[in-house]
């Protein structure tokens, strides 16, 4: 099982210096992946949560391919009406060509009504607009012989059940945010049956869940994967991978913009998580079995 990080692309703390060390301490902590998150107008939907500045993903991860050399790049999630899927398929393989096929489309549907009518997006039709962008972007590079042989992973994210179907159609992985257990189990067991009511293959199960490390245990069915002490959040992983995650993206924001300004206390969390692992030892083979 890899183990990735989203990083702060946006807020106060946000800047190229902060970025680069994001990156490279990720990288040098033997984590797999690094990914971040995608707003382009940032209304005030966006801001009280994901204020400026706020670095479009395409230009960030193609300039932090050239600042790393192992670590997969890759978005949690590219919100896919914001842009016309031709332009996503060929900035995707773009980015993998030159990032020497490092590169992972995580994809989604939106959120910020705010920010759709900014882009004069139709916010009802978000969930149908995905599935149209996702199928012109397979198609494009199927049909598009300029991108080689590269073949770039797509993570379909959501929570709804329209998210699991469509994971199935589109994804190779399913990409749930920020989950509980419990929920997550029996989603997976939700996203199983409809594939086999579609004859069609399950997609690899690569979540992203929170990362807050706690001195004492948190309790309760609402407690989400990744929060607790350390012992709880190790044996998290080890439940998801017994789930049969192949990925797991850890999330170290609690939701406060200020919290850019001070990334020491993620870095330490990350810190932690890397050394229970032991990921720096066994550098991109890493996952849970080392723990």
């Amino acid at each position: 099982m890899k183990i990735g990080v989203n990083i702060l692309n946006f807020g106060p703390g946000a800047d190229p210096g902060a970025l680069r060390n994001a990156a490279l301490t990720v990288e040098g902590l033997g984590f797999d992946l690094l990914m971040v998150s995608d707003h382009i107008a940032i209304t005030p939907d966006v801001a009280e949560r994901y204020p400026a500045p706020f670095y479009e993903p395409f230009t960030t991860l193609s300039w932090l391919a050239g600042l790393t050399s192992r670590i997969r790049l890759g978005t949690t999630v590219l919100i896919a009406p914001y842009r016309h899927p031709l332009l996503t398929a060929r900035m995707a393989a773009n980015l993998g060509q030159l990032s020497g096929g490092r590169f992972v489309l995580g994809v989604g549907v939106g959120w910020a009504r705010q920010e759709f009518a900014a882009l004069g997006i139709p916010f009802e039709q978000r969930g149908r607009l995905t599935d149209d962008h996702l199928r012109a972007v397979r198609a494009a590079w199927k049909d598009t012989a300029d991108h080689g042989d590269l073949r770039i992973p797509v993570w379909v994210g959501g929570n709804s059940d329209a998210g699991l179907r469509r994971a199935v159609r589109f994804g190779d992985a399913w990409h749930p945010l920020r989950p509980t257990l419990p929920w997550l189990r029996g989603a997976a067991g939700r996203m199983a049956a409809y594939a086999d009511a579609q004859g069609l293959p399950v997609p690899a199960l690569a979540p992203r869940i929170a990362l807050k490390v706690t001195a004492a245990p948190v309790e309760g069915p609402q407690r989400l994967a990744g929060e607790g002490t350390i012992d709880q959040i190790m044996d998290d992983l080890e439940q998801l991978r017994l789930l049969g995650a192949e990925s797991v993206v850890l999330d170290h924001y609690g939701g406060d913009p200020d919290e850019t300004r001070r990334p020491q206390a993620g870095q330490q969390a990350l810190a932690t998580v890397a050394a229970r692992l032991g990921l720096a030892e066994t550098g991109k083979d890493s996952g849970t079995e080392s723990s």
